[in-house]
């Protein structure tokens, strides 16, 4: 190499009154550290995907990628313990009449170690078998003192109605019962950071949200989602889940990839005071925006209005009324009856395809 390959980026005074910054070298970032008096220079470039590991932090001698927190060493480019295979270029540093100069061409080569990928990483496919009915109950309690909820109550009634005789295979989570972290704003730092499965999933094997994304986008073909309303808008377990689910509405604006195919959804909405509509409406948008379905009368809803505040009451109404509780297994076997017509004319596409479209048909 000759010395053109080295490349000024800047005077050392400067360059040394940080720790970590992401520097030009030609058309290449770079992750320019200085740390116990010596310059030293890795690629800006994150194994992981790409981030940029110099808008992110040194701990220790290790550069952290601001994007999932992927750390290399800062002049070795080895990945952290555990990852030692995974390695980033180095570049070489010198400093010269008070310049810092990196040479362009990387004296060590990246490279990526295979990683397993996560199990939620498979492509979504569908198991011939009933219907599979997802319950989603997102209402708050003290876990040692459990109450009864009039939305936990309509919901189980549904997929109790749905389950009878074999008609559908149903499941039951409760989102309260989950240990999983919040959104911690990946898509915020850049589209490309919110991956799927989700960032805190991968990172995380302790947080529990694999479980909903397990039932949404392997296993139901109906997702009923039960909600009170808590002052004009669902509960807050609600949207902590929902903006966790962002990452699968993500992956069709960032990789054009639809994890969720014939899929349905429908809504019970419970609560002491009102507001149905708002939250059916949020609800609805952001289910559609994922990728669900709806059929017609995609909700059930029961409140009593503003002022009737006396819960006792309105609990006893709940548990007494059977228009609701039939309103719920009616839900059901609306969402159901239209998931298993999504399905079969799925199925009829697909024949037709491989038949090449001439004189087949579903049978009945």
């Amino acid at each position: 190499m000759n010395d053109e390959s080295w490349i000024d980026v800047g005077a050392s005074d400067e360059l040394s009154q940080k720790a970590l910054q992401q520097v030009l070298v030609a058309t290449k970032k770079i992750a320019l550290v200085y740390k116990d008096g010596q310059f030293s220079a890795v690629s800006g470039a994150c194994n992981h995907v790409g981030g940029p590991l110099g808008e992110g932090r040194l701990d220790g001698d290790y550069v952290v990628c601001p994007w999932h927190y992927w750390k290399f060493h800062c002049r070795t480019g080895e990945g952290e313990p555990g990852f030692e295979d995974d390695r980033i270029p180095v570049h070489e540093v010198k400093v010269e009449a008070g310049r810092v100069l990196v040479r362009e061409a990387p004296s060590t080569k990246r490279h990526k170690s295979p990683h397993a990928p996560h199990p939620l990483a498979r492509t979504p496919n569908r198991e011939p078998g009933p219907i599979r009915v997802l319950g989603l109950s997102t209402t708050v309690m003290t876990a040692d003192h459990p109450r009864y909820s009039t939305s936990d109550d309509l919901l189980r009634h549904g997929l109790e109605s749905a389950a009878e005789k074999g008609a559908c295979d149903t499941r039951l989570i409760q989102v309260r019962d989950l240990s999983f972290r919040a959104c911690e704003g990946f898509y915020s730092k850049s589209a490309r950071a919110c991956t799927w499965p989700c960032s805190i999933t991968q990172i995380d094997p302790k947080d529990e949200m694999d479980q909903v994304y397990e039932g949404i986008v392997h296993w139901a073909d109906v997702i009923i989602v039960s909600t009170p309303i808590r002052w004009g808008g669902a509960s807050s377990l609600y949207y902590k889940m929902v903006e966790r689910m962002n990452c699968i509405q993500n992956q069709e604006t960032i990789a054009n990839k639809h994890l969720l195919r014939n899929k349905v959804a429908g809504f019970i909405i419970t609560g002491g005071q009102d507001n149905v509509q708002a939250v059916a409406g949020q609800m609805l948008g952001f289910f559609a925006e994922i990728g669900c379905q709806f059929p017609q009368f995609p909700y059930i809803a029961h409140s009593r209005g503003w002022s009737a505040e006396d819960m006792e009451q309105n609990q006893s109404h709940v548990q007494s009324s059977a228009v609701l509780h039939e309103g719920s297994a009616a839900l059901v076997r609306r969402c159901a009856e239209m998931a298993s017509v999504m399905i079969e004319s799925s199925l009829g596409e697909n024949a037709l395809t491989r038949g090449g479209r001439k004189g087949h048909r579903l049978s009945t």
